[in-house]
């Protein structure tokens, strides 16, 4: 039996499912809060809803490049109706087994913004991921902050273009 969604907020995500191409520009190393020189790549993903809506799963394959490893990652986002909020899950094959913290939050206006506390590279952060739910090229950034939140330095940015073909296919490889 599916579930029924009463208010809005579950609606947050609908904008991106269907299948993308993406443009990511990333600190090399991101888990360096020294590092400064960014790498740009180009990857696809694949996102859907599960769970009656009230959640979806988007699947990421970056190919090699720029002198960084091919990966693929894996996002899960659940929406709880009583508190109208998102929970974000975040694994890829570069931290296998492992999600990351859930990164907590809602939508206002078009624009996501979630946050959790975390250890990245053995330092406490705290991680912001914001979403902007733009029509044509949804964008998505995430930031770190080292200092409680008074200060932020994104290390993650991606603009999203919809792929002409919808589902399975394209140019998407499964990593070995």
């Amino acid at each position: 039996m599916l579930a029924t969604v009463t208010s809005n907020g579950a609606h947050d995500f609908d904008f991106l499912h269907g299948s993308w191409t993406f443009h990511l520009r990333k600190l090399r190393d991101t888990t360096d809060p020294d590092c400064t020189e960014w790498v740009e790549s180009e990857g696809t993903s694949e996102a859907f809803p599960v769970l009656g809506g009230l959640g979806n799963i988007d699947r990421l394959f970056m190919p090699a490049a720029d002198g960084a490893e091919a990966f693929e990652g894996f996002t899960l986002r659940l929406y709880d109706p009583g508190t109208d909020t998102w929970r974000i899950w975040w694994s890829s094959t570069r931290a296998p087994g492992v999600f990351d913290e859930p990164v907590v939050g809602r939508f206002d206006d078009g624009q996501g913004t979630f946050e959790c506390d975390d250890v990245v590279g053995g330092q406490p952060v705290r991680v912001r991921y914001s979403w902007f739910a733009e029509a044509v090229e949804p964008r998505f950034e995430q930031a770190f902050s080292r200092d409680g939140g008074d200060t932020w330095a994104t290390n993650w940015i991606t603009t999203q273009r919809r792929r002409s073909e919808f589902g399975r296919g394209g140019d998407r490889q499964p990593l070995s």
